[in-house]
């Protein structure tokens, strides 16, 4: 069967008229929803970029929904620390969320002050940190 989510663009509004939001597109019939963890906007005309981990739990526990999110582990956030995010919504709202991980961009990774890999090596380093989060989420 064929999920019809609704996409949550913490660019487009603050994190609280997202929340609304969302809460809308549920009682509009959507059954999911996603969201990007973005540290800015791609634009200064959207202007927004609220902290999707946080504003996931609130998501969560508001509505009925399934949650996703979109991340990159490496750079800006040690694998440790990306597990500890996932199994933390995953045990508080089972079969409900999800992750999606990918290498990252320029814009939303360098803020860590260190220089920005090519795209082999943040592949690398995606691999890397995905067995990491597998093991720690296993249990090792």
């Amino acid at each position: 069967m064929t999920v019809i989510g609704f996409h949550c663009s913490h660019e487009q509004l603050p994190p609280s008229a997202l929340l609304s939001a969302v809460q809308h597109a549920e009682s509009a019939g959507f059954e999911a929803a996603m969201c990007s963890d973005h540290l800015a906007p791609w634009s200064r005309r959207q202007g927004h970029s609220g902290y999707a981990w946080s504003w996931l739990a609130a998501a969560l526990a508001t509505t009925s929904l399934r949650f996703g999110v979109v991340s990159a582990p490496g750079q800006r956030y040690h694998p440790a620390i990306a597990a500890q995010k996932i199994a933390t919504l995953g045990e508080m709202f089972p079969g409900r969320f999800w992750a999606a991980l990918g290498s990252g961009e320029a814009m939303n990774e360098h803020v860590t002050g260190d220089p920005w890999p090519d795209k082999p090596t943040r592949e690398r380093r995606l691999v890397e940190s995905v067995d990491v989060m597998r093991r720690l989420l296993a249990g090792e």
